[in-house]
């Protein structure tokens, strides 16, 4: 019971961070410069403190890569200016769609060999985001699109520079501190364009505490009882979850492109790791 818990609080984290983001600057209470800031600093705050209180020898001036939090900043800024122009659902397929395909590419080119049903699911599922953005009245914007596909790739390059890390949360924690001056600096420009209401604000510390933080925590926690295989194919249910929240709580609709791309998209990133699962037993 205890791992299920763990599994289904971390992919809903997961989830409501496109749903708080979209929230904030769908409904105008924040800008997505401003919304990035505050979302990183209370996911950096809230991790020092948990690292704090897990009496941890490792102190954050030790953990975390600058490489990786840029990394971890390249994916918050282009998530956010993304969702000025996505649905929570499309935004969450699009990205969850492209960290798998980075990771399998990741793969491959550092030579692990991919095998025939591994390269069919890359195939039907990239097919699936191309048919998701072709033009046409219900096709999202082309450039929240690229957006949002390249945090999802940022994501991916963060995700494999942290796997194999001895101590996950000192390392998240770490990462998400150096992201803070990397946002701020960012921001520095559009400061007078920077803008939050007392919601957006609360939505913004809700995705950075609670939805990123406490979220990454409890998925490292829940790992360590899931082989790769699984937690990748777990992770699909999180543009599922995102879709379902944006119908309920923000009024959007899941049109009929929406659904066969998500088929497409998230059957066939199944296929290619169920593929990669069995060429490896081989």
């Amino acid at each position: 019971m205890k791992i299920f818990l763990y599994t289904a609080f971390a992919l809903t984290a997961f989830a409501f961070n496109s749903i708080l983001c979209r929230m904030a600057l769908g409904q105008g209470e924040a800008d997505a410069v401003g919304f990035t800031v505050v979302r990183l600093a209370a996911g950096a705050a809230t991790l020092a403190v948990i690292l704090a209180l897990s009496n941890k020898t490792k102190s954050i001036a030790e953990s975390g890569h600058w490489i990786s939090a840029f990394f971890l900043f390249a994916y918050a800024i282009c998530f956010s200016i993304a969702y000025l122009g996505l649905t929570a659902g499309t935004g969450a397929l699009i990205l969850f769609g492209a960290v798998q395909i980075t990771m399998i590419a990741a793969a491959a080119i550092k030579g692990d060999r991919p095998g025939i049903w591994e390269l069919a699911g890359v195939a039907v599922a990239f097919g699936g985001l191309v048919y998701l953005v072709l033009p046409g009245l219900t096709a999202p914007p082309l450039l929240s699109s690229a957006l949002m596909a390249a945090a999802g790739a940022a994501w991916g390059f963060y995700t494999l520079r942290g796997k194999g890390s001895t101590d996950p949360l000192a390392e998240t924690a770490g990462n998400f501190i150096r992201s803070v001056p990397m946002i701020v600096l960012t921001a520095i420009p559009f400061i007078g364009g920077i803008h939050l209401s007392a919601r957006g604000f609360v939505l913004a510390v809700l995705s950075g505490a609670i939805a990123s933080g406490v979220g990454y925590s409890v998925w490292y926690a829940a790992l360590r009882y899931h082989t790769a295989t699984r937690a990748a194919v777990l992770q699909l249910a999180v543009p599922v979850i995102a879709a379902v929240g944006g119908v309920l709580l923000l009024a959007e609709t899941a049109g009929v492109r929406l659904l066969i791309a998500g088929v497409l998209i998230l059957g066939g990133i199944s296929i290619a790791i169920l593929g990669r699962s069995s060429y490896r037993k081989l």
